[in-house]
């Protein structure tokens, strides 16, 4: 099953479609999640996405996006992702934008349309991503990230652009 959690304006769960019939040019709202990564030395790891994704591939992004599925925990979900995607366990998940909420249209019309809590982890070790996710990663300083989602936003994904603002507004610093 890979379905998503479709949801009305005010958040609230109205049902569930698959997750592939609900990215399209008119996107309804569903549940999501974003994630932060950091290492021992506090760095965040940032990823690239997949030439082959359907939406902003080749974008810089944090480290690890998905939706929850029906019925499933949120951290649950991130745990599952996580290894799917990165091959990595996280510990220590926090979120810090519990009410992150974005609406974008990439350059072939496909919109993202996410309630979509940004979470905090950490992890030991280096990830081992799928290449049908990931083309790249790197670890970066959190000065860093913010510095470069600022001068260069055109680099990132749209949900990066509109969240690092605003982990640094409500006092995240990169720990």
């Amino acid at each position: 099953m890979d379905d998503v959690v479709l949801l009305d304006a005010g958040g609230q769960a109205i049902g569930t479609a698959p997750r592939r019939s609900v990215h399209t040019r008119d996107t309804p709202l569903h549940r999501a999640f974003s994630l932060h990564l950091l290492d021992g030395a506090g760095r965040t790891l940032l990823t690239r996405r997949a030439l082959t994704k359907a939406t902003w591939p080749g974008v810089w992004t944090n480290s690890c996006c998905g939706h929850p599925q029906p019925r499933e925990e949120e951290t649950v979900a991130i745990e599952r992702r996580l290894g799917e995607e990165l091959g990595v366990r996280v510990r220590g998940l926090r979120c810090v934008l519990p009410d992150f909420r974005y609406r974008a249209t990439d350059a072939s019309g496909l919109v993202e349309n996410e309630l979509c809590p940004v979470w905090v982890g950490r992890i030991d070790g280096e990830p081992c991503p799928d290449p049908d996710e990931v083309a790249e990663w790197a670890w970066v300083g959190w000065d860093d990230v913010v510095t470069a989602v600022r001068a260069a936003p055109v680099v990132f994904s749209p949900w990066a652009v509109l969240a690092v603002p605003a982990m640094v507004e409500a006092g995240f610093r990169g720990d």
